[in-house]
């Protein structure tokens, strides 16, 4: 016996980041950014899953709310000339509610709309008449096709479904790394040495997508109080140290 799910669409990043601060009853100014982009995701692989074709824009705007959670996680925030912090988040609120904005004028036009088309129309009564009293002869138009007229429209038609054929697709590739798992490869390695070089992280696996799981993986733990990083002078390169537990006095 199957099971079948059916998802909401939206339509477009925006559309679907203000039905989660809507459904749970958010702070638009305050965004939880770590859970909001957990929920973002889910929602992408469950696409993903259905083999539904992901749009570009919503990888995009993916791509964006984890570069403002690393951001988040930094230890050192960014300041503006004034030497004030700077929240990461506030370009997103701010376009978030000017789509909000939008949104709701585009409902209110769309109810014009449907209320204007209630109504009534008066037209011009003798156009009205001579455009029934046209007949249209089918006979007399088939009598002006010949094969070359059937060979163009084939033609047209065959070039239509040719390009809706030959549109972009866009392939969402689903790493085998999660920022938990790196978190539990880091802690394990720190457990073993004192000090790692963040250099040993990447000779184990050389690989892009793998380093930069690794480095979200740190910024967590950072922030969780459950390793500290140690720079250097003169090198490029940090080492990772396990934080001790402090014992209850």
């Amino acid at each position: 016996m199957s099971f079948e799910i059916k998802l909401p669409l939206f339509e477009g990043p925006f559309d679907l980041m203000l039905f989660f601060i809507e459904r749970d009853e958010l702070d638009i100014y305050d965004i939880p950014i770590s859970k909001i982009t957990n929920d973002f995701l889910d929602y992408i692989h469950h696409l993903e899953k259905m083999e539904i074709e992901v749009a570009s824009e919503f990888i995009l705007f993916a791509a964006t709310l984890m570069k403002i959670k690393s951001r988040m996680l930094l230890p050192r925030p960014d300041l503006n000339e004034h030497g004030e912090e700077i929240d990461p988040r506030e370009e997103l609120v701010r376009n978030l509610l000017e789509y909000k904005k939008y949104k709701s004028v585009v409902a209110d036009l769309s109810d014009m709309e449907s209320e204007w088309m209630a109504k009534e129309k008066r037209g011009n009564l003798l156009k009205e008449l001579q455009s029934l009293s046209k007949v249209e002869d089918v006979d007399a138009e088939m009598q002006h096709v010949d094969l070359y007229k059937l060979l163009k429209v084939f033609q047209k038609c065959m070039a239509k479904m040719a390009s809706r054929t030959e549109e972009t697709k866009h392939t969402v590739i689903q790493y085998p790394y999660t920022i938990e798992q790196q978190k539990n490869f880091v802690l394990e390695k720190t457990s073993f040495k004192k000090q790692v070089p963040f250099t040993d992280f990447i000779e184990y696996k050389p690989e892009k997508i793998f380093v930069i799981y690794t480095f979200l993986a740190i910024l967590e733990l950072l922030q969780l109080s459950q390793v500290t990083i140690i720079i250097g002078e003169g090198y490029n390169n940090f080492w990772v140290e396990k934080t001790e537990p402090v014992a209850a006095a």
